[in-house]
């Protein structure tokens, strides 16, 4: 029996992550998807054959450790890795706690090299890997009240674009997909603090956000989910060290 090529997409169990996955397994990978929460991922597994469920935290360097050596046992060497997992809070700068700005940081950046680094060694061996970071158009502009957030995706940018560099002739391609809001449980999270802390209705603050997308509308997570299928394509193997912007045309 031939062996599926496999996948990581950590923060699988919703949003982004869980499209991602169900692409991704539908276009015939084995996928790997981890989070904290043993239901939800449940959920998505359950949901399709080539989906396998993992409980691992992203900003737990030997639970990330632990995960890539369990999974790969099972199915196989990762030859995709999606580095998806993230969080996102607001508030003032200055009544941001340290604290919360690093579990933002622990989350977003450190999450996202711990979950890429152990699978370095084996791609660069093979000679070939795919090896992609969700980030955001935050990664790629500035915005208020979410300085921690901010930076993080920046970071992760920064992060993406080294790699690419050290890895060009390895035959391992680094990239990142940065959407615009989404249309997730994250971002009715944002909805419900803007109308918490303004007294805004929910169609006032979900116009507050949807108008930085100049196409008037969120980003569906199927939408993210088909570019990074793309990037893991053999149609993508000379795009490497690139911020793809899905936001409707606010950044390019």
């Amino acid at each position: 029996m031939t062996r599926l090529p496999h996948a990581l997409v950590t923060g699988g169990g919703s949003g982004v992550g869980r499209a991602i996955a169900v692409a991704l397994a539908e276009a015939g990978i084995a996928v790997t998807i981890c989070g904290r929460r043993a239901d939800a991922l449940a959920a998505v597994a359950d949901g399709h054959a080539n989906i396998h469920a993992e409980t691992a935290d992203v900003t737990d360097e030997a639970s990330m450790a632990a995960l890539h050596e369990k999974a790969e046992a099972a199915r196989g060497p990762f030859e995709i890795v999606i580095a998806n997992a993230g969080t996102a809070g607001s508030a003032p700068a200055a009544r941001t706690t340290l604290d919360e700005w690093k579990q933002t940081l622990d989350v977003n950046l450190t999450g996202a090299f711990l979950t890429v680094r152990p699978a370095l060694a084996g791609m660069t061996k093979r000679g070939s890997g795919r090896i992609i970071f969700v980030a955001s158009v935050a990664g790629l502009k500035g915005y208020g009240y979410v300085a921690p957030y901010v930076a993080s995706k920046h970071g992760v940018i920064g992060l993406m674009r080294a790699l690419s560099v050290e890895l060009v002739k390895s035959g391992i391609t680094v990239n990142a997909v940065c959407p615009n809001f989404v249309e997730t449980e994250m971002l009715e999270e944002s909805i419900r603090r803007i109308m918490e802390k303004t007294g805004r209705t929910e169609a006032e603050a979900r116009q507050s956000l949807v108008v930085s997308n100049p196409q008037g509308r969120f980003i569906r997570p199927e939408e993210v989910a088909l570019a990074v299928l793309w990037l893991c394509s053999d149609g993508a193997s000379s795009i490497t060290g690139q911020a793809i912007s899905v936001s409707g045309g606010e950044t390019w």
